[in-house]
């Protein structure tokens, strides 16, 4: 399993190159793409095609090869293999037959969009490619709306450039609280564009750059900023009075940083404060 180039050809690992230029074979999703990265650095192994349509169907004979002592590397277009790309069948097969499987980490679209985000989310959740039609997308939507509607958690999504208009607006009539989306395209190439804008605003922002309906996407919906600053003071008596009861049964059974949201959302303090709080008892206790 190992992960290529975005856009950029420079962003290869060094690991990468050298695994690619001693394995006996190369999996690729599309070997015409492949083709080019390869080329860029003289290597020379064979290649083969694997992609959706035929991943189950060619597991017995590349776990043949394997077994029989032949080095693979599955690679896809572009970022991490089995990430929203094929892969994730074969690697099950080729565990099953009790064979391993090595990561060799690099690029990843969702990672690099969620660090040049400034989420205000501390957490995300990753549903990759939503469907294809609207009502099952919407359906999808309400579901993945559900099961998050308690959590603090960002949702990243893949989409393709036909989609991209429809769904964003089907995002904006799945959240009913201001929400910021970001859209990230072209990662790591000429032409990338890393742009925040208010849910409801994104399609109008789409109109008004028609170029960024190209290249594949991702897109963040984030969690409502908050800001402990402008915030009205207000009587924290009772918040303190039940963090003093709950705390040190909390520090018993949480980390420090769970046990300090936990009680944020038991008694409405800040969680900052909490934490401050949870060092002073731990450096009291030192």
């Amino acid at each position: 399993m190992l992960a290529t180039p975005l856009g950029n050809l420079r962003d290869i690992t060094l690991r990468a190159l050298d695994i690619l230029g001693s394995v006996d074979l190369i999996l690729a999703e599309d070997t015409r793409v492949s083709a080019k990265l390869l080329a860029r650095y003289g290597i020379k192994a064979p290649l083969r095609a694997l992609h959706e349509h035929n991943e189950c169907k060619s597991a017995s004979s590349i776990i043949d090869l394997l077994q029989q002592g032949h080095s693979i590397a599955l690679i896809s277009d572009a970022g991490t293999p089995a990430v929203s790309d094929p892969g994730a069948r074969l690697v099950a097969a080729v565990r099953a037959a009790a064979l391993p499987v090595v990561p060799i980490p690099g690029p990843c679209a969702l990672i690099a969009a969620i660090s040049a985000a400034g989420l205000n989310a501390e957490h995300f959740y990753f549903a990759g490619f939503l469907p294809v039609q609207s009502k099952a997308r919407r359906a999808q939507l309400e579901i993945l709306m559900e099961t998050l509607r308690t959590l603090d958690t960002a949702l990243v999504f893949y989409e393709a450039p036909h989609r991209i208009r429809h769904t964003i607006s089907d995002l904006a009539h799945a959240f009913q609280e201001p929400r910021d989306l970001i859209i990230a395209r072209e990662l790591t190439k000429t032409f990338e564009t890393i742009q925040r804008t208010p849910l409801t605003d994104a399609v109008a922002w789409l109109d008004a750059h028609p170029d960024t309906e190209r290249g594949e996407l991702v897109l963040i919906v984030d969690t409502p900023a908050t800001s402990l600053k402008n915030t009205t003071p207000r009587d924290t008596t009772l918040g303190d009075a039940t963090l003093t009861r709950w705390l040190p049964a909390l520090l018993e059974e949480l980390p420090p940083a769970r046990a300090a949201r936990v009680a944020a959302q038991a008694t409405g303090l800040p969680r900052s404060v909490i934490y401050d709080k949870i060092k002073s008892r731990r450096d009291s206790a030192d």
